[in-house]
């Protein structure tokens, strides 16, 4: 019997075994069956040499395959689940011995690990803005803050001008629980921030002279996150970005790209606001599969 063949009737085993003796929801059964389809299909497509005796190496490849499929995260950890179910069957039915798929870890780290633009997908983003639009300035100065803070969209809407140390270069935002941290904003940002506050802002606070807020609409109101979430899509939309990139998703790529470059993780821990430093942590692993492919491609034994 081919490798392909005994896959298939392991696979139908399985089905059986889940449906008459596990007691799983039948939509619990279902996703199981496709999830073990697409495993079957990369198996049958050169991905895995011999199913009963994987590697580490082996499935952190179908995982890293999963994820270039653009599986959402929570998808990818069930197809993780639906193979561990599997191959512990696999073993009470004493086709293998194989522990392998144990050492895996669940990726519910992964469904907390927020969409990260590329740097050249920011500059993409940043460069949106065009003279044409009505309100350009102020836009353009919007998302460099946002990308050169890495701030929170409320920490945004909320900063105000008295905040702004723009001959310094840094601005004090003002977080979750009212906590207070000093962020550089870097030349681009000061350079947007400048000509918006002198070229575009008294036209929007004529009617609110006193308003204290820097970005505004029309009449010196402060914008809503709402408005900055709609603002933000309408330029991710006009760069050609993946349309679930949000204001957050600035913030995110911030803190990647910071990590990526060699920042200090207790920096990027001020830098972003966190009091617990596992939550930035979680940005260590978005780069994970860049590291992986450079050590597969430069290390001897990778």
């Amino acid at each position: 019997m081919s490798d392909a063949a005994a896959l298939a009737d392991d696979l139908a085993a399985f089905r059986h075994y889940i449906k008459a003796e596990r007691g799983l929801a039948v939509n619990t059964e279902l996703a199981y069956g496709r999830d073990l389809d697409r495993f079957a299909a990369w198996v049958a497509g050169g991905g895995l040499a011999d199913y009963l005796r994987p590697t580490v190496r082996d499935l952190s490849h179908y995982l890293s395959h999963l994820r270039d499929e653009q599986l959402a995260p929570p998808s990818v950890a069930r197809h993780l689940v639906a193979l561990k179910i599997f191959y512990r069957f696999l073993r009470l039915e004493e086709r293998t011995t194989e522990t392998t798929v144990e050492l895996l870890s669940s990726p519910s780290l992964w469904e907390r690990i927020p969409q990260v633009l590329s740097p050249a997908a920011v500059e993409k983003l940043l460069a949106s803005p065009l003279p044409a639009d009505r309100f350009f300035l102020r836009d353009r100065a919007l998302l460099e803050t946002l990308y050169a803070t890495g701030s929170r969209a409320s920490e945004v809407v909320g900063l105000k001008l008295i905040d702004l140390h723009l001959d310094s270069g840094f601005c004090k935002c003002f977080g979750k629980g009212g906590k207070q941290r000093v962020v550089p904003l870097g030349r681009p940002a000061v350079a947007a921030l400048r000509d918006y506050l002198e070229g575009f802002r008294p036209r929007l606070v004529q009617a609110a002279p006193d308003a204290p807020w820097v970005f505004v609409s029309r009449g010196g109101k402060a914008l809503t996150r709402e408005m900055l979430w709609m603002l933000v899509k309408k330029y991710v939309r006009r760069a050609g970005l993946n349309a679930r990139a949000s204001p957050h998703t600035l913030r995110h790529s911030f803190a990647t790209h910071l990590l990526a470059g060699g920042a200090d993780l207790r920096t990027v821990q001020e830098l972003l606001g966190h009091s617990n430093i596992r939550t930035t942590q979680q940005y260590t692993h978005v780069d994970r599969e860049r590291l992986r492919a450079i050590h597969r491609q430069f290390h001897p034994r990778g």
